[in-house]
């Protein structure tokens, strides 16, 4: 059987609030329809046997009765019943009676986790800069009988509620807080419109803040903000390794310092390094060479290749030997010195 349900349109609303769901009116359901359609077909079947026109009456005032009195409210749903204008009840879930023009129905509360989006336009930061917040707010109505009663539209007076304090807690917060700790600002948010909402039966669960918006121009400057602090980061860093390396440096000067070997070691060392790249070209200093008997070393190294004692590098053809180079050692290394 059907059931009718009559949804009124909702009132208007808080600026920025839009609230889930609207408070329905039930009509008929599967059974009280049912029970409708037995008391019109025993009229109509009266009236066949009879012939009275009365019955039809009698059966539709019967179906009448059927559908207003027989309710039935769902697993989530609590019916507020006033008699004669007084609280009489809270009928649900299930099915339940009503005694017709005496019994109605004024509210009937969701219990189920309900969820309201609300918004703060334009609102100052306690360092006076104007932001757009955006949250959303998970409440339970846990109180039917206070839901309907002590508050006229409760869905209405949530919203209002959690915009207001918002901005109270906008008003509050500077704008670095706003951004780095919403966790703490959702706690708070909550705790304040949990304290409002209290008295009408209805408990605030959680608020988070899903959207906060500030000026373009602010949002450039705090972006070149934290461009400069990431290079004076930088900097920082690369100061430090600076200081490490010759604070490395100087105690190698201290090794070096008694041991003139080990340094001729290194030097060599870092000449093999450089030398052993293909091409490659370096400017020693004199005293270097000196003290490092490099022009010897290197004279001495041309004549072997000259005299093929010393196998040249591949790809490199050693020179003919002449009468110059009978001078002996101290001209190749008088010429390497040079």
């Amino acid at each position: 059987m059907p059931t009718v349900t009559v949804t009124p349109a909702p009132p208007s609303g808080p600026s920025g609030a839009v609230i889930a769901g609207t408070p329905q009116v039930h009509f008929g359901n599967a059974i009280s329809w049912l029970i409708a359609f037995v008391f019109f077909g025993c009229s109509l079947y009266m009236v066949a046997q009879t012939g009275s026109p009365a019955w039809v009456l009698g059966g539709v005032v019967l179906a009448l009765l059927a559908l207003t009195s027989i309710q039935v409210a769902k697993a989530w749903e609590k019916a507020v019943v006033l008699r004669l204008g007084r609280f009489e009840r809270l009928a649900g879930p299930g099915i339940f009676l009503l005694i017709p023009a005496i019994d109605n129905v004024t509210s009937w509360i969701d219990q189920r986790v309900q969820t309201s989006t609300f918004v703060a336009e334009q609102t100052l930061t306690k360092d006076t800069v104007p932001v757009d917040v955006d949250a959303v707010l998970f409440w339970v109505a846990w109180d039917a009988k206070k839901a309907a009663l002590e508050v006229a539209s409760y869905r209405d007076a949530i919203g209002w509620a959690a915009q207001t304090a918002l901005r109270d807690i906008i008003g509050t917060t500077y704008l670095a807080d706003l951004l780095s700790n919403r966790q703490a600002i959702d706690t708070n948010l909550q705790h304040a419109i949990d304290a409002r909402t209290t008295p009408w039966g209805i408990t605030v669960q959680s608020v988070e803040i899903r959207d906060i918006k500030i000026p373009e121009n602010l949002q450039d400057a705090m972006s070149r903000q934290a461009q400069a602090e990431r290079e004076r980061q930088a900097r920082v860093i690369f100061g430090d390794a600076e200081r490490q390396i010759a604070d490395s440096f100087v105690q190698a000067a201290k090794q070096y310092a008694g041991n003139p070997v080990a340094l001729h070691l290194r030097a060599m060392n870092m000449l093999y390094e450089g030398l052993k790249e293909k091409g490659a070209m370096i400017i020693v200093p004199s005293t270097a060479v000196e003290t490092m008997s490099l022009g010897a070393v290197s004279g001495l190294t041309s004549l072997g290749a000259a005299q093929g004692l010393i196998a040249p590098r591949p790809g490199v053809t050693a020179p003919a030997a002449d009468a110059s180079d009978a001078s002996g050692l101290g001209s190749a290394g008088a010429a390497g010195t040079s």
